[in-house]
């Protein structure tokens, strides 16, 4: 059994900085590619930063230059920093790994439950 908690959605002012934890636990052997999403109301899930085992990242141009993601592999953690936010930056933000568990020779795909970030004055 593997989860994914993430943490640290809230609201902030349009300009404002918020950071995102998502912290993987469980049978948990090897964690290789982590990556957040998000999905606003009405729209599709949309891919807002990558960052593989050693820590090369990719992000899409609506966030990059504003978005961070780093990782902690000792505490099996992602986090993502979001500075100069902006009102369509709102939407539930999912925390997603690729995961081999103990006892596997697979490698599975996880995703956390999803934490709100509301932009807005």
């Amino acid at each position: 059994q593997v989860q994914l908690v993430e943490s640290g959605g809230g609201l902030v002012q349009p300009g404002g900085s918020l950071r995102l934890s998502c912290a993987a636990s469980g049978n948990i052997r090897s964690i290789y590619d982590m990556a957040w999403y998000r999905q606003a109301p009405g729209k599709q899930r949309d891919l807002v930063a990558t960052i593989t085992y050693g820590g090369n990242t990719n992000y899409p141009d609506s966030v990059k230059d504003r978005f961070t993601i780093s990782r902690d592999n000792a505490k099996n953690t992602v986090y993502l920093q979001m500075n100069r936010l902006k009102p369509e930056d709102t939407a539930v933000y999912y925390c997603n790994a690729n995961i081999k568990p103990y006892g596997s020779g697979g490698l599975y795909n996880y995703w956390g439950q999803g934490t709100q970030v509301t932009v807005s004055s």
